[in-house]
This record gives structure tokens, C-alpha cells and sequence, in this order.
């Protein structure tokens, strides 16, 4: 009889543990990207990104934030797309692209300067977004045969705000239309971020 008080001001304590270091939030912010290839001007072009993140923490100083984001990138079709365009897509092409995405970073962040600054890093996973499917059906596909990303950057937290820089690579030939040239994203993503539980 006597340990049942006991078990339940672990089993308290441990919830309240657990709680402390689980956070839901949302966030928003921009994209400054540009895709590689020769089919693709060589500049930086703006888009946007919304969506939630959650944190995990993994001990004093790790903690695990995985997310799911709505990526727009923009883009600019070179001269030498043309005729790759004209014949496989529209005759009336338009120069500047944008690309919708569903992104699923899973990161891991390493405190660096207490609660106040971390490190992120990891992989991002993303499916250029099909109109004739759900938000679901979308994501999972971001596993199977979507975009590959390595991140990496610096999250600020104050209070439950979460300021965040980063840059991304693209690790994945996105092009499926030839073999001829090799296309990958890379760029910045600025974003600040609401912790609401």
C-alpha cells in the first residue's frame, strides 16, 4: 500500500518531465532558393514556407524536431529549357517556375548556448505537390520517391518564439525528363516560429 503513493508521484513527476520537454508550435518565414542545371538561371529567386514543428528533447543538451512544411520555390527557366519545354510541357512555356512542395525536415538540434541557441541539422524530405492527390497521400510520397535535402543551421529561441536560419542541398537529381542534365536545389530559409503548447 505504501508504494502506490510513491508510484504516483514518479509516474508525476515523470509526465511533468516529459511535458517540459515536448513543444508544439507554428511557423512561417521565407525561401531563398535556386535550382542547379544548365536549364535554370544562376540566381537566387524568393518563396515561402508555412507550417508546424514540434520538439523533442533527448536529454540535457539534443533535443529532435521534426516538421512538416508547404515549400514554395521559384525559379527561372534559361534559354537552353526551351526546347525541352516547348516539346514535353506547352508550347506557351512561362520563364519564371514556382514549384509547390509538402517538406518533412526531421532535425536534430544540439543545444549550443543553453535553452538560447541550437544547432540543427538533418535530412528534409520533399514531394513536388500533385493536384489530383490529398495533403496525405502527398507526404507519403515525400518518403518514397520525393526530394532529398541536407539542412543545417541555427535556431534562436526566446521565450516561444523560435527565430531560424538555415541552408539547404539538394542531394537528388530532380530531373526526370532526360538524362542530359542533372538539376538540385539549394538555399536559405528564414523563419520565425510560435511554440503554442
Amino acid at each position: 500500500m505504501k508504494t502506490k503513493p510513491l508510484f504516483i508521484i514518479v509516474a508525476l513527476f515523470l509526465a511533468q518531465s516529459a511535458m517540459a520537454q515536448f513543444h508544439l508550435g507554428i511557423k512561417g518565414g521565407a525561401n531563398i532558393m535556386k535550382m542547379d542545371g544548365e536549364s535554370f538561371k544562376d540566381k537566387f529567386e524568393y518563396g515561402y514556407h508555412l507550417g508546424g514543428f514540434m520538439e523533442i528533447g533527448l536529454g540535457r543538451k539534443w533535443s529532435m524536431q521534426p516538421e512538416v512544411l508547404f515549400n514554395q520555390f521559384a525559379t527561372t527557366v534559361d534559354s537552353n529549357f526551351n526546347h525541352i519545354y516547348e516539346n514535353v510541357f506547352n508550347p506557351a512555356y512561362r520563364k519564371d517556375v514556382k514549384l509547390n512542395y509538402i517538406s518533412i525536415p526531421i532535425l536534430l538540434n544540439y543545444k549550443l548556448i543553453g535553452n538560447f541557441v541550437s544547432l540543427q541539422a538533418g535530412p528534409q524530405f520533399g514531394v513536388l505537390m500533385n493536384q489530383n492527390k490529398n495533403l496525405l497521400q502527398n507526404g507519403g510520397e515525400a518518403f518514397s520517391h520525393g526530394d532529398l535535402t541536407l539542412l543545417g543551421g541555427v535556431q534562436v529561441k526566446v521565450a516561444a518564439l523560435r527565430i531560424t536560419g538555415r541552408y539547404g542541398i539538394g542531394l537528388k537529381n530532380l530531373n526526370d525528363i532526360d538524362n542530359q542534365d542533372k538539376w538540385t536545389s539549394q538555399g536559405f530559409q528564414v523563419s520565425l516560429g510560435l511554440s503554442i503548447l
